[in-house]
C-alpha cells in the first residue's frame, strides 16, 4: 500500500485556498511532495508551507502532467470546470470546493463525518458541499439516525469570508465591492443571486446538498440566507421535524458523544453557541 503521496493545491492565493493550507498543516498528512498553483497574475510569489518555501505556480493544461495523487481545487467554480477534467485524464483525483461538480449524479458530495462510504464510488472528482450545509449535516445525520428527519427549516447567519477577500473588505472598509449594500451595521438577506422561484442561489444550495448527503431526495426542506457582519463562522439555527415521537435527552447525548460536535447548552449560565467561540480549541 502507498504509503506517500504527491498533492496539488489550486488555489492557494484566496481565503479558501489559504486556510486549507492551514488545516494541512495541522495535519501530519504521509503526502511527500506539495505544489501550489494560481492564476497567472500570483505565479512566482512565494509561501511558507511547513516551514519551506515554495514558489506558486501558473496554472495551466499542463500543471498536472508530472503526476499527482490528489488535488485539492479552491479555485471557483469556472476553473474547476475546465481544469478538473484535466487533472483527472492525467491519474489525479480532484477533491473540488467549487460548486461546480456537487450536484452532478456521478460525482459523490461528501462530508466525511457523515457520508464518507460515498468516496468509494468516485470517477475522478468529489466534491464538497456548501460550506452552511456542511455544518448543518453533521448534527443533521446523527439525528437521522435516531429518528428519520421529516422536514427541516434553515436559517442561516453567515459570515463575510464567506464572500472571500472582497466581502472582508466590505466589512472592514464599510465599501461597496462585493455586496449591493454596506454591510457594516446590517444583514443583507441575499447569498448569491435569487431565483425565479424567490430563493437566493445559495438557499437552494442548501436544500439541494442536504437531500443529497443524506440520501432523502424527497426530504422537505426551506432555507433563508443571510449575510451577516461577522467577520468569520457561520451561525446557523435548525428547525427539524421528526417522523415519529423522540427522546430529547437521547438526541442531545448522542450529539455530545459525537466527535467533532460540542453541544453548549447552559442557558441558566449565558452558555451557548457564539461565532466568536467557533474558531478556539475545546
Amino acid at each position: 500500500m502507498k504509503k506517500n503521496y504527491k498533492l496539488a493545491v489550486v488555489g492557494v492565493t484566496g481565503v479558501v485556498g489559504r486556510t486549507a493550507l492551514e488545516v494541512l498543516e495541522e495535519f501530519n498528512l504521509p503526502i511527500h511532495e506539495y505544489a501550489f498553483f494560481a492564476s497567472r497574475k500570483s505565479a512566482g510569489n512565494k509561501i511558507i508551507f511547513n516551514q519551506k518555501e515554495y514558489i506558486i505556480q501558473e496554472l495551466t493544461e499542463n500543471s498536472f502532467d508530472t503526476g499527482f495523487d490528489y488535488a485539492i481545487f479552491s479555485a471557483g467554480g469556472d476553473t474547476a470546470k475546465h481544469f478538473a477534467p484535466i487533472a483527472v485524464s492525467k491519474g489525479c483525483v480532484v477533491i473540488d470546493n467549487s460548486s461546480a461538480f456537487r450536484m452532478e449524479p456521478d460525482v459523490p458530495l461528501v462530508v466525511p463525518e457523515v457520508n464518507p462510504e460515498d468516496c468509494s464510488n468516485h470517477h475522478g472528482i468529489i466534491a464538497n458541499p456548501n460550506c452552511s450545509t456542511i455544518q448543518a449535516v453533521v448534527p443533521l445525520k446523527v439525528m437521522n439516525d435516531i429518528c428519520p428527519i421529516k422536514r427541516i427549516v434553515y436559517s442561516t447567519y453567515q459570515a463575510v469570508s464567506g464572500a472571500g477577500k472582497k466581502g472582508i473588505d466590505d466589512l472592514t472598509h464599510n465599501t461597496t465591492i462585493k455586496f449591493p449594500y454596506p454591510i457594516q451595521n446590517n444583514c443583507l438577506p441575499h447569498i448569491d443571486v435569487f431565483l425565479e422561484n424567490g430563493y437566493t442561489k445559495e438557499e437552494m444550495k442548501m436544500i439541494h446538498e442536504t437531500r443529497k448527503i443524506l440520501h432523502q431526495p424527497n426530504l422537505k426542506i426551506t432555507a433563508t440566507a443571510v449575510r451577516v457582519p461577522v467577520l468569520n463562522s457561520h451561525s446557523e439555527s435548525i428547525n427539524v421535524e421528526f417522523k415519529q415521537d423522540f427522546q430529547l435527552e437521547q438526541i442531545i447525548q448522542n450529539l455530545k458523544s459525537t466527535h467533532g460536535i460540542l453541544v453548549q447548552d447552559d442557558i441558566q449560565n449565558n452558555i451557548y453557541p457564539l461565532a466568536t467561540n467557533a474558531n478556539r480549541s475545546q
